[in-house]
């Protein structure tokens, strides 16, 4: 567990970078900072591991008061996964990795043969230990970056934006790979985003901060959505804040109806009705238009995962039924946009 007990922190040029911080982020959990910029998050992230000292208040860890804690020791004990990765670029990635257990006193055989299980579960494979960083991908590259952050096994993992600098597939990925990873070694996480939708996607917890160091409003991701605490939050969430929040409503109710399909290869012919088009092993692949044309496919819809999916599923399809797949991905049925619309407004009532 991770606390900060009125804690302040101001700059001697006169900047009040965090004013009266006081959160706790339970063990075992993900809170998610975010705010504009400027508005103490990354400041308050940074004195969880003494990068930064408060000015006043404490900040604990596991009940104990850092300021009582050597630097190094204590961050011997905090996983740092940073922007860009922070990787050493004249050491190979299992080198990378390694560095911590190194440094805590493993012998050289231990540490890599400790590197190359954390690529193997954050899903790299492991010739890539073998290369350098400037020879991997961004997004293989925060990999990296979480895998050296696991390397000792801490308890906490501090993240400061570490997927902002990737394209939003990377970076969609990232956070699946995320959260995997954490229902797996139930880490306490601190995360820094300026981005409220990987906030509200990856955090049990979301911490709104506004210009001036001050906590605006600390709370689980659909109380943020449905009941922001004021005109401040409102508008940092956004406007679309009624949307997001069905993530966080289950599709119980949304029934599943059976599609006309027609086999992967074969000729497409007109008909009065959308076809879906599907492999040998019932995975969608696109739709055949009335005009006998194929076209792409929307986004598809899990079995069990939220409404939104559903209703994104519906909306996105050029065909307006939306494809509801399993969880191995083979087709399921599928929904309207109708449909589910009427699951939500029957609720509302």
């Amino acid at each position: 567990m991770i606390e900060f007990r009125d804690v302040t922190k101001r700059f001697d040029d006169g900047t009040t970078a965090v004013n009266g911080l006081d959160l706790v982020v339970e063990a075992g959990t993900i809170t998610v900072f975010v705010g504009p910029s400027g508005c103490g998050k990354t400041t308050s992230l940074r004195m969880v591991n003494r990068m930064i000292d408060p000015t006043s208040g404490t900040v604990l860890v596991d009940g104990e008061d850092v300021l009582g804690v050597d630097p190094p020791t204590l961050r011997r004990g905090i996983g740092y996964v940073i922007q860009q990765a922070g990787l050493f670029p004249h050491r190979t990635v299992l080198d990378n990795v390694a560095t911590v257990p190194l440094l805590t006193g493993w012998t050289r055989r231990k540490a890599r043969q400790r590197a190359a299980e954390l690529l193997e579960l954050v899903g790299l494979p492991a010739e890539l230990g073998h290369r350098y960083p400037v020879q991997l991908s961004g997004g293989q590259q925060q990999r990296v970056g979480v895998a050296r952050a696991l390397a000792a096994d801490p308890p906490v993992l501090l993240m400061d934006e570490p997927f902002s600098a990737v394209d939003p597939v990377v970076r969609e990925g990232l956070q699946d790979e995320l959260l995997r990873l954490q229902a797996e070694l139930d880490k306490t996480i601190v995360f820094v985003t300026h981005d409220i939708d990987e906030a509200v996607r990856i955090g049990d917890k979301v911490a709104v901060m506004r210009t001036g160091g001050f906590l605006a409003q600390y709370a689980p991701p659909a109380e943020l959505l449905t009941r922001p605490a004021d005109d401040f939050v409102a508008g940092f969430v956004g406007k679309d804040r009624g949307y997001r929040s069905l993530s966080f409503v289950d599709s119980s109710g949304v029934e599943v109806a059976e599609v006309a399909t027609v086999a992967e290869g074969s000729a497409s012919e007109s008909s009065p009705d959308w076809r879906l088009v599907v492999d040998a092993d019932k995975r969608p692949q696109g739709w055949v238009a009335p005009d006998g044309s194929v076209v792409p496919g929307g986004s598809l819809y899990e079995v069990g995962a939220s409404i939104r999916g559903a209703l994104d599923a519906a909306l996105s399809s050029p065909s307006g039924l939306g494809v509801v797949v399993d969880a191995g991905g083979h087709l399921a049925g599928v929904v309207t946009a109708r449909q589910v619309l009427d699951v939500i407004e029957s609720r509302r009532g």
